[in-house]
């Protein structure tokens, strides 16, 4: 049996649409480059909704009004999702390794921007109504695609990620230095009658409370000697907490300072990132310099 023209013709038309490689590299360019003035475009859009989203989310917790205007809501979540569901598809469509993007970290972080709404389907009991409410909850992580497009939140992600060998070693050092605080607390408060130092464990706690400046109060010693280490925890808590503060601040300096050497031949401007392909100013091509 001969399949019918029709259907040999929207399948053609399918795979010349999945495998239009000029199409993909103009929808990668609005996209993916956000130095381009139709990046830009896309990437006002693209904020407008994400903003929109969140702030119909936090208005619909309001019983009141998610009461009086709950059909206007669920029009708005059609609308949205909707939006956010074709973007995530299109992004797929034209990136080059579409692995890569699903299980990135944005690329997770649009696949639950768009579930909320089509896990409700599914779950349309009355005894689901609390998880239906917990999966709604999660339509505000799509605050964290602003990242995407905002230059400095990558180069904050790009400073965290060069000092994260850095801040692990000092994570490691404040973890033995706790321990050994809160051992030596143990011994010289264990013994009190009625103490509150009642284990290792306890006294670790404690010995974290009070380095982070936290302070709840809850644990306190009573000997000369416990308040003096304490008092010594709590100052050294104020120099501790500096130090991965003053790393991540050094490697966003260096990123400035890569940024602010990279000019467009074109307008003359600067400040763009090391990776960019375009002028975020006028738009033109950057791989003249």
């Amino acid at each position: 049996m001969q399949t019918p023209k029709f259907f040999l013709k929207i399948k053609s038309s399918i795979e010349n649409f999945l495998h239009n490689e000029e199409l993909k590299r103009k929808l990668y360019t609005i996209i993916f480059e956000a130095d381009t003035k139709a990046g830009k475009r896309f990437d006002v859009l693209l904020m407008v909704f994400i903003l929109l989203s969140v702030l119909v989310v936090v208005v619909e917790s309001l019983e009141v009004v998610a009461n009086r205007f709950k059909l206007v809501f669920q029009v708005f979540e059609y609308v949205f999702t909707g939006f956010f569901t074709i973007e995530y598809l299109v992004r797929i469509y034209c990136s080059p390794k579409p692995k890569k993007y699903i299980f990135s970290f944005f690329g997770i972080v649009d696949l639950i921007s768009t579930l909320p709404m089509y896990l409700g389907f599914l779950f349309q009991g009355a005894r689901y109504f609390i998880i239906f409410r917990t999966f709604r909850l999660i339509r505000v992580f799509r605050v964290f695609k602003l990242f995407t497009f905002i230059s400095e939140g990558h180069l904050l992600l790009k400073s965290l990620y060069e000092s994260s060998r850095k801040i692990i070693v000092f994570f490691l050092f404040v973890i033995i230095l706790v321990v050994s605080i809160g051992t030596l607390m143990y011994m010289i408060e264990g013994t009190t009658p009625n103490t509150q130092f009642t284990d290792i464990p306890t006294s670790i706690y404690w010995a974290i409370v009070t380095m982070t400046t936290v302070g709840y109060g809850d644990i306190t010693p009573v000997t000369t000697i416990g308040r003096a280490l304490s008092a010594f925890v709590m100052l050294l808590g104020y120099t501790i907490i500096a130090v991965p503060t003053g790393i991540v601040s050094a490697e966003m300096v260096k990123g400035y300072k890569k940024q602010a050497q990279k000019k467009c031949v074109h307008c003359g401007k600067s400040g763009h990132e090391a990776d960019a392909s375009f002028c975020k100013y006028c738009g033109e091509s950057l791989n003249d310099l």
